[in-house]
């Protein structure tokens, strides 16, 4: 029987946690099904290392922007310096952008101009924006609004954790929420909630590996072929069967990260 195939739609496998066996883990995700993978660069000038990783891969695609961990120690991006990483082939969304008043509220209004720029980059190229949202749910709303009514962009919650009101209102903007080992853990009933309550066709799976493990690896090492732990949480929120759930998030993730199939299709 033909394992069913899903997307890790966000991971980390420049990051040194995987130097020393990052082909074994990448050869391990897909043996598992998973069969796509999108490394997230989160400092720009580490952008060489990720894309170095997706040229050597054939399942590994790219994204890269300004952490808004990040964002007050690194160089301000532009939007031409991001529009001219995007020219890459396997360079397919852009960030991950956002906003984090949990560790770094005191550097916000410089979080708030990353995103703003993230955003247009986002308008101009066509990829998706990622966004990071921790602790800041009234202002990452009302940015992402804002943008959307001067040129509308597609997006997806990353890592999705936060309130259902942010749920909603990216929603209601037509974007999507990433599902990661969180909403497996036992006390994330409420998560769970409000991803139950979200349109099955909007919801993308992902691990953001090396961190956050879902059950039975929680407190180890994460690693892109672990998304199927989180995939199995998913397809029974849904009441769906695991292959029916990972054709829906596959068409899901097609739709929005657009530059995969196409590069699929041309290669």
């Amino acid at each position: 029987m033909t394992t069913p195939q899903i997307t890790d739609s966000h991971c980390h496998l420049d990051f040194p946690d995987f130097d020393d066996t990052r082909a074994e883990i990448i050869d391990r995700a897909v043996q598992s099904g998973v069969h796509r993978m999108v490394t997230i660069c989160t400092r720009l000038r580490n952008e060489p290392k990720v894309r170095a990783i997706a040229e050597a891969h054939d399942a590994v695609f790219y994204a890269a922007g300004t952490h808004p961990m990040s964002a007050a120690e690194e160089p301000m991006a532009t939007v031409d310096d991001l529009v001219a990483l995007a020219q890459h082939p396997k360079f397919v969304g852009i960030g991950e952008t956002g906003l984090d008043y949990h560790y770094t509220a005191d550097s916000a209004e410089v979080q708030k101009q990353s995103l703003r720029i993230h955003i247009a980059a986002a308008q101009e190229t066509g990829l998706p924006l990622i966004i990071h949202a921790r602790a800041a749910d009234d202002d990452m709303a009302a940015i992402l609004t804002e943008g959307y009514r001067t040129k509308p962009y597609s997006c997806v919650m990353h890592c999705f954790s936060s309130s259902a009101e942010l749920a909603r209102a990216a929603l209601d903007l037509g974007f999507y929420l990433s599902m990661s080992g969180i909403a497996a853990f036992p006390k994330s009933q409420d998560l769970r909630d409000i991803f139950a309550a979200a349109p099955v066709d909007r919801i993308l799976l992902e691990t953001d590996s090396p961190y956050l493990a879902p059950p039975p690896y929680r407190g180890k090492r994460n690693e892109p072929g672990y998304t199927v732990h989180t995939a199995q949480v998913g397809a029974d929120l849904y009441g769906l069967d695991y292959a029916a759930f990972a054709r829906q998030t596959e068409a899901n993730f097609d739709r929005l990260f657009s530059k995969v199939s196409a590069w699929r299709a041309a290669a």
